[in-house]
């Protein structure tokens, strides 16, 4: 907008400037009308430096007034589709639809195969503390090691937060409490029962149950450790009542699963937990849908009841829920809100359904070291190793729990993080390139036009881990808002972070971010900045600043 406004001031400048030269120097008729149209035309700019003026005024009016959450269109000029009609695909009817130009899809090799391979099975399972944001290093474990668990126990518990529960994935024996630096739990090993077993729950009434008791038997049987808060991706504090709850139905990161898939067949038990989330909200659940196909989601998503739909069209990270939240009701200091994932939602519900504690996971094994992408049935926390035994080319491969972007290195001995339904497997970059892109190279992933990447659109990549430079200085080069879809200036707000300027980073917009928004900022970055741990340093300064 300043620039707009400034090359509007140089030219009204420039056509006064020539009104003048041209009044001192022409004489007659012919002049007159010369002088008169550039008049009109300074006068047109003038207005349309107003209106441009007013129209973001209005926007942020309508921002800071939470008038914006609806959807509706706050601005003096209307949209292209309510003059000449919507191109938006027929399934959404007249639901609202948000269209994001900036981002950037990764195609990758390696796409998991729809089709489940029951056959992968892993023998040991963990939970780990340091999955969860806050928490202190060392939780109190309850089971002993040699101990039997069934799925569904109770494992350990923050002793800042006593009241939230982290039970065991599986049944099976404790076999393991590895431990960190300066003594802290790293890891609560269980090797797996042949047969499973389940903690038994006796049904919560939800239709007459009260909110109370509601949090309390989620907080027992271990499921509230599903939902997390923004700002901060902290778990929920359970004293506290939302604004809002959001879901999105689609992960648009490279190789992630397709939900659409994954919801097959447990319709009944999103649906419940839906139902549940729905009593913990002060006000709407939100689902974020995906509309950049030409056919409609699963029913399970387009048709579920008891929320507000918002659809998104877009690349990547249109299905980053902090996206989704930031184009319907962006969060501050003061204004929360809660979001849960897609099978975590699906565990809250056969729980109220079937009683049981059911941590299953649909997982997306990708990436081109793999030799056949699948996805696999699992539970949460499993050994990676067991899952892509024998599925793994090369020696120098780097396993991922979670995408190329915001995932964890994880060695093959390692285990699935909590949150995470993705395992990806691509080659270790550990060379040096010689004059990097001067020479001619095969094809790689990136947003240069030093490349010519943007001629073919549907080429898929084979990634590795180099970096190809080192980090630099920290320059303002405009790429990161290409591909942020927000009303942030994220360069700014990094800098901010790094001098520790609190005001700032307020300012900026610090509380809507979570890494996986900033992920692709850093994929796009030239100074070759961990972005990511930045803002996590950031989060965590803000959040002992109280």
């Amino acid at each position: 907008m300043k620039n707009g406004i400034t090359k509007l001031a140089f030219l009204i400048f420039f056509l006064t400037t020539s009104l003048s030269a041209t009044a001192q120097t022409s004489n007659g008729g012919s002049s007159n009308l010369f002088i008169y149209g550039l008049i009109a035309i300074a006068a047109l700019i003038l207005i349309a430096v107003i209106l441009q003026v007013s129209d973001n005024l209005l926007r942020i009016e309508a921002k800071q007034l939470g008038a914006n959450k609806s959807g509706e269109n706050f601005s003096i000029f209307p949209k292209a589709g309510n003059l000449f009609g919507s191109s938006s695909p027929e399934y959404l009817g007249s639901d609202q639809i948000t269209h994001l130009k900036q981002g950037h899809d990764i195609l990758l090799e390696g796409v998991a195969e729809k089709s489940v391979d029951h056959d992968v099975q892993a023998n040991t399972f963990a939970v780990q503390p340091p999955n969860f944001i806050g928490m202190s290093p060392i939780p109190k474990v309850l089971p002993e090691v040699g101990t039997s668990v069934k799925a569904g126990d109770v494992i350990f518990f923050d002793k800042k937060r006593p009241e939230i529960k982290y039970t065991a994935p599986v049944s099976g024996e404790v076999i393991d409490v590895k431990r960190g630096a300066k003594r802290s739990i790293a890891e609560v090993v269980i090797l797996k029962d042949k047969e499973m077993q389940y903690r038994a729950f006796d049904k919560f009434d939800l239709e007459n149950g009260s909110r109370e008791d509601l949090v309390n038997y989620m907080l027992e049987s271990g499921v509230w450790t599903f939902i997390r808060q923004r700002p901060y991706d902290l778990l929920a504090d359970p004293s506290e009542i939302p604004n809002n709850i959001f879901v999105s139905t689609f992960d648009s990161a490279p190789l992630a699963p397709d939900l659409n898939f994954v919801v097959e067949g447990k319709e009944a038990a999103f649906q419940k937990g839906l139902d549940v989330l729905g009593k913990l909200t002060g006000d709407k659940v939100y689902l974020g849908l995906d509309a950049r196909g030409k056919s409609a989601p699963a029913a399970a998503f387009a048709n579920a009841t008891g929320v507000e739909r918002r659809w998104f069209n877009g690349p990547h990270p249109s299905g980053n829920v902090g996206i989704q939240i930031h184009h319907t009701a962006p969060v501050d200091a003061n204004n929360k809100a809660w979001v849960v994932g897609v099978q975590d939602i699906i565990t809250i519900g056969t729980l109220f359904n079937d009683g049981k504690y059911d941590a299953s996971r649909v997982v997306a094994i990708g990436g081109a070291e793999v030799s056949n992408p699948k996805y696999v049935q699992t539970y949460i926390g499993a050994n990676i190793g067991d899952l892509v035994k024998g599925n793994v080319e090369g020696e120098a491969t780097r396993l991922i729990s979670g995408d190329v972007l915001s995932g964890k290195h994880v060695p093959a001995e390692g285990f699935l993080n909590y949150f995470d339904d993705q395992i990806t497997a691509i080659k270790e970059g550990d060379y040096y390139e010689m004059f990097g892109w001067l020479l001619p190279i095969a094809p790689r992933p990136s947003v240069s036009k030093t490349f010519p990447n943007f001629l073919f659109k549907d080429y898929k990549f084979t990634p590795d881990t180099n970096t190809h430079g080192e980090q630099r200085a920290f320059v303002v080069t405009g790429q990161y808002e290409k591909v942020l879809p927000m009303d942030i200036f994220p360069q700014h707000l990094m800098k901010a972070i790094i001098v520790n300027d609190f005001e700032r980073m307020e300012g900026l917009g610090i509380y809507e971010l979570s890494e996986e928004d900033v992920a692709l900022c850093e994929f796009v970055c030239t100074s070759k900045q961990p972005l990511q741990s930045i803002l996590r340093e950031g989060l965590d300064a803000m959040l002992d600043q109280g």
